[in-house]
C-alpha cells in the first residue's frame, strides 16, 4: 500500500513535537528537518515513513512556554472577553499568585502572550481552568482523541416531589442523547445529599447543566476540581499557580 503525503505541520502534530500553529513557526525559522535536511517552506508535505527531527532551539522554545492553572470565579469568561465580561487571563498577575506556588518559573508579562484557555469553564461555573502556551498540552486537553477525564462537583435541587431515582442516577451514566448524539460514558455518584461528582471524557457545552435538566434535577453550583491527574487541590479562588514541571495531566 503506497504512502499518502500529509502536511509536515500535521505530520509533526501527529508525533506529538508540538501543535500545529507551533510546527508552522519552527519551519519558517529554520529549525525543522526532515531526513536531516533543513525544511523551512511552509506547506511541505512529507511521508509518514520520514524522519522528523527539530533543533535544539526549538526544544528550548518549549521549555519556556508555561501552563498557569486557575480557580476561576463566576462572572469571568474562559476565553475571549464577552458581553462586557472579562476573560480569566486578567487575573494573571503577580498579586493573585499563589502564596504556597513553590514552581521554578518567575513571572513575566510576556507570559500572556498566546497563553490560550485548554478546555472551557462557563461563566457561572468555578474552578480549575488551564491556560497555556504549549500546544502540546491544548491538543492533549482538548483535541478529538483526548483521554483524559474531568472531575466536577455539582450541587443540584431536585425539581420534582422525593428523591432523584436509581434509574435516573443510572441515566446519568449512561443513556442520554445530546445535539443528536448519545453521550459517551461518565461517572456519576452522590457524594452526599445535595451534591453529585461527575467525571467526564467529553465538554459539551453546558453539559452538565444539560444532563441535569433531563432528569429533573437544577444545578445550583459546578466546581471543576481535577483534570486528569492534576487537582485543583487548596489553589484558593481567584488565585493562580504554574503547573510544576513533575506535574503532568
Amino acid at each position: 500500500m503506497s504512502e499518502e503525503l500529509l502536511r509536515l505541520s500535521k505530520r509533526m502534530s501527529e508525533l506529538g513535537l508540538c501543535s500545529r500553529r507551533e510546527a508552522d513557526e519552527w519551519i519558517a525559522k529554520g529549525w525543522v528537518r526532515v531526513d536531516g535536511q533543513i525544511v523551512s517552506e511552509l506547506g511541505t508535505k512529507v511521508y509518514p515513513s520520514q524522519k522528523v527531527t527539530v533543533e535544539r532551539q526549538a526544544a528550548a522554545e518549549q521549555a519556556r512556554r508555561v501552563t498557569i492553572l486557575i480557580n476561576k470565579p463566576v462572572g469571568y469568561v474562559s476565553g475571549q472577553a464577552e458581553d462586557g465580561y472579562q476573560p480569566a487571563v486578567v487575573l494573571v498577575k503577580p498579586e493573585n499568585r499563589w502564596e504556597e506556588d513553590d514552581a521554578p518559573e518567575r513571572f513575566d508579562r510576556a507570559q500572556l502572550r498566546s497563553l490560550v484557555p485548554a478546555g472551557r469553564l462557563d461563566i457561572d461555573s468555578v474552578g480549575l481552568l488551564v491556560l497555556t502556551q504549549d500546544g502540546r498540552i491544548a491538543k492533549q486537553l482538548i483535541g478529538e482523541n483526548t483521554s483524559i477525564d474531568k472531575e466536577y462537583l455539582v450541587r443540584v435541587e431536585y425539581t420534582k416531589p422525593g428523591r432523584l431515582p436509581d434509574a435516573d442516577l443510572k441515566k446519568l451514566n449512561h443513556g442520554l442523547w445530546m445535539d443528536g448524539k448519545p453521550l459517551l460514558p461518565a461517572k456519576v455518584r452522590w457524594q452526599n445529599d445535595d451534591q453529585l461528582s461527575f467525571t467526564l471524557r467529553e465538554g459539551k457545552k453546558r453539559q452538565i447543566r444539560r444532563m441535569c435538566e433531563m432528569v429533573g434535577l437544577r444545578v445550583v453550583g459546578l466546581k471543576r476540581v481535577r483534570i486528569g491527574r492534576v487537582k485543583l487541590g487548596n489553589l484558593p479562588e481567584g488565585q493562580w499557580r504554574y503547573l510544576s514541571p513533575d506535574e503532568c495531566f
